[in-house]
């Protein structure tokens, strides 16, 4: 494993039009690109996660897991906005000498991957094998094999949209509506809206899980509480644990990031948009997942051309994509072996 930074010292120009006058990124990578330059596997990671996709990932990444650094060059980027070694809201403006905070331009999904386009271009890799993302990590994915169609094999899309749904915009903007309460927001400090934070962090597990998932990890066995219940510290411990390792100005930002995923946005609509995909692609939804629903998953499969399709019947809700790595690992070996144009996947036979 090897954790770098790859700074990118010309003006980087963002869809909205404004710019940042130089651009870093932190990136890890894993296992060696082979001679021909054909098993490079990139990870697009998620709204809060890193690019250390083995510490997060664990039992679908790692040196005994399907995907390893023995078979592939794994290369996983922190995005833009994060605070884990990538340019965002903290980093200090060259321009002035300050931190951005509330100054930072605003970005969208298809900056973050031009952004990784550069540092695909660094790193001299010709094409990639497997691109493969979840939720935001997908919609990067997406958008990267439909600005690039040639240069993207095989396309893994988990959980994730053609476009964020009024659903998931009003979920993120509840939780901005959150991190605003807390007047230290505007305070331009590192840990500036970390109280808002805590209560975005607890708005957004609502959509990570469901009533299923705290029905059976939360449910109290004593009769007699009538106050501090599970759900209670399991909120409150969530929130604080986020706000231990990010900060209110990076969440903002990347949330309205997440807003402006449309890939039929300039493209003639969606389904234009989609039609572009040239890589196998294969599409993954989870039945409980209440952030992304699973229509939302069988709409790319319906209109992504060489897709095949699986479904996991999870009750983790979203985050099953983060957990279900053996019915993951089932369901990838399925697709390499066949990978059939519209084929669904059967989990029965796959497992």
């Amino acid at each position: 494993m090897n954790s770098n930074k790859f700074k990118y010292t010309s003006t980087f120009k963002l869809e909205t039009g404004r710019e940042l006058s130089e651009l870093e990124i932190g990136y890890h990578t894993y296992g060696k690109l082979n001679h021909n330059g054909s098993n490079v596997l990139w990870v697009c990671h998620a709204l809060t996660a890193n690019s250390d996709v083995f510490d997060w990932w664990k039992g679908f990444f790692g040196e005994n897991d399907y995907f390893n650094p023995n078979d592939y060059f794994i290369v996983c980027a922190n995005i833009l906005g994060s605070p884990y070694g990538t340019t965002n809201p903290l980093s200090v403006n060259p321009l002035t000498g300050n931190g951005y905070y509330l100054d930072f331009p605003k970005f969208t999904v298809r900056d973050i991957v031009k952004a990784h386009q550069l540092l695909a271009d660094y790193l001299h890799i010709q094409n990639i094998e497997i691109l493969i993302g979840g939720s935001l990590g997908g919609q990067q994915a997406m958008e990267w094999a439909i600005s690039s169609p040639s240069f993207i094999k095989n396309l893994i899309l988990i959980a994730t949209n053609a476009r964020h749904s009024p659903w998931g915009i009003a979920f993120n903007e509840s939780q901005r509506l959150a991190i605003s309460t807390d007047r230290t927001f505007y305070s331009n400090t590192p840990l500036g809206g970390s109280k808002g934070l805590k209560a975005a962090r607890s708005i957004a597990l609502l959509s990570y899980r469901n009533y299923k998932t705290y029905g059976i990890t939360q449910q109290e066995e004593d009769d007699q509480t009538v106050d501090n219940y599970k759900a209670i510290s399991y909120q409150n411990y969530q929130g604080e644990k986020l706000v231990n390792r990010f900060n209110a100005y990076s969440y903002w930002y990347l949330s309205k990031s997440m807003d402006s995923h449309n890939v039929g946005r300039g493209r003639n609509g969606v389904e234009k948009a989609l039609s572009q995909i040239k890589a196998r692609t294969l599409v993954i939804g989870i039945k409980s997942d209440l952030l992304f629903p699973i229509e939302e998953q069988e709409y790319l499969f319906r209109h992504i051309p060489k897709s095949a399709f699986a479904e996991i019947d999870s009750f983790y809700g979203h985050d099953g994509f983060l957990i279900e790595t053996e019915i993951l690992t089932n369901i990838v070996t399925s697709f390499f072996k066949t990978g059939v144009k519209g084929k669904i996947i059967d989990l029965q036979q796959s497992a």
